[in-house]
């Protein structure tokens, strides 16, 4: 049986938590009680229990920042012109928006936090059964 040998190395922006636009949402969200930060195929998915509701980019030079709402709130960010159905999941609730700067990431908080306090919600009644 062969060995598994070593394994990668993190890289180092991993292990600082990402870079730039990135690494200001991880603190942001981080922040917030019950959420989970974990890379996955590519991107940091933020987590509450269970449930993504968000996910954001490793690379510095990729910004769409992808948000799970609910349909009215899926509704009304679209209609704010903010973000867009995502193109292969908005079925699902998923919107997608171009983060490129601190003040569209400020911007994004909102439905960012939207998404927190639905998936919190929907883990909580979850839990409960």
């Amino acid at each position: 049986m062969r060995g598994l040998g070593a394994g990668r190395r993190t890289r180092r922006t991993l292990a600082r938590g990402g870079s730039g636009i990135a690494a200001e949402l991880n603190l942001r969200l981080g922040a917030w009680p019950g959420v989970k930060i974990t890379p996955m195929f590519g991107r940091w998915g933020y987590f509450v229990g269970p449930r993504l509701f968000a996910c954001f980019p490793l690379r510095a030079k990729d910004t769409d920042l992808w948000i799970r709402l609910s349909r009215d709130d899926q509704r009304r960010a679209i209609e704010s012109g903010m973000v867009t159905p995502h193109r292969r999941m908005s079925a699902s609730g998923w919107v997608e928006s171009r983060v490129e700067n601190p003040s569209q990431a400020t911007r994004a908080l909102g439905w960012l936090k939207r998404s927190y306090e639905t998936a919190k919600h929907i883990v909580e009644q979850e839990e409960r059964r």
